[in-house]
């Protein structure tokens, strides 16, 4: 299951982070160590230095704009996350379909993260370059993603996906993981799901109602069950 999380960054968040991303040098990204030996044969995009302070900095900005976040808490049950990192496809470039590695080194520290679910966060609007669609393959078909700046897709990191090739202007996007208290996918969607039900049905019958009650306690039941802190 995918999950949208609209408007991370604001549209002036969004502004702010694209004049000093577009002003930024951009390596190759073939050689970074968060792609597997087998992903690393299928990129050709560029990817900005994770230890540059504009990339510290406009990650933690990501990280405290989610840790606000009721609907990516809701449907993530975050544990650890992968620091925030940059990515640039243009003149073509794209990335072919791969899966992310199981298990992430965070740089300069003895942090290791289990990637559950992957994240792209667009910096780009639409309309400003061609192709460049996230496509992810599910169990019953190929969902391609191309969404507004400042919204974000959390995809399972075990899924096979790639980015199409950008053949006018430049996909800029962020990139991260992460690790749930929730490990299993079902567990995670069925949560979710259930979660969104107890928010409706306290709209419609109020909080003190004994179903949403017994649909409240449900949740958290689940919720203590499968949850590993």
């Amino acid at each position: 299951m995918t999950a949208i999380i609209e408007k991370v960054l604001s549209k002036d968040e969004v502004r702010e982070f694209r004049a000093m991303l577009d002003k930024a040098t951009w390596p190759d990204a073939k050689a970074v160590a968060t792609a597997g030996s087998l992903a690393r044969l299928v990129k050709n995009n560029q990817q900005l230095d994770e230890a540059s302070p504009l990339a510290v900095d406009l990650g933690n900005r990501i990280l405290r704009n989610l840790g606000r976040n009721d609907q990516f808490t809701a449907y993530a049950h975050p544990q650890r996350l992968y620091p925030p990192r940059f990515n640039r496809y243009t003149d073509g470039g794209s990335y072919g379909f791969h899966s992310d590695s199981a298990l992430l080194h965070v740089a300069n520290s003895s942090v290791v993260i289990r990637s559950d679910m992957s994240a792209t966060l667009f910096l780009s609007e639409p309309d400003e370059y061609e192709g460049g669609e996230l496509e992810i393959e599910t169990a019953s078909e190929v969902e391609a993603v191309k969404l507004a700046a400042g919204d974000m897709i959390l995809y399972p990191s075990g899924a096979l996906h790639r980015v199409l090739p950008v053949t006018r202007g430049a996909r800029v996007a962020s990139f991260f993981w992460v690790q749930s208290m929730v490990r299993d996918a079902g567990e995670r969607s069925l949560l979710y799901e259930l979660d969104q039900c107890v928010q409706q049905a306290t709209i419609a019958m109020g909080a003190g109602n004994p179903t949403v009650q017994q649909l409240a306690a449900i949740y958290h039941n689940l919720l203590r069950r499968w949850a590993d802190t």
